[in-house]
């Protein structure tokens, strides 16, 4: 019986460490630019955040007026200025970022 009720809260702790995962889709920005979510959507932010976050400023995702910290910035420095969907666990006003769409 306690083995059975040990398998049963290891498979519950995984079952729930996906349930607070989300789709977000936004823009991949520099901290600077994401002041401004006008800004972050038009067509001349993608060079200049694709420049500054080289330069290091780190990658934030807009998501409406929402400015997101990224907690994993490393995997969206590729996607530097491009509207994505990720899948994230969500805390608070920071996300950690699975995958990128």
């Amino acid at each position: 019986m306690k083995k059975f009720a040990a398998v049963t809260a290891l498979a519950l702790s995984f079952a729930t460490t996906g349930a607070f995962a989300e789709n977000l889709t936004g823009w991949v920005a520099d901290a600077m630019c994401a002041k401004d979510p006008a800004k972050v959507a038009s067509a001349d932010h993608a060079s200049c955040a694709k420049k500054c976050i080289a330069d290091g400023s780190k990658p934030v995702l807009v998501v409406g007026d929402k400015v997101y910290t990224v907690t994993n910035p490393d995997i969206l420095v590729p996607h530097a200025g491009e509207k994505v969907t990720v899948v994230a666990d969500v805390k608070g006003d920071a996300v950690t970022v699975k995958s990128v769409k």
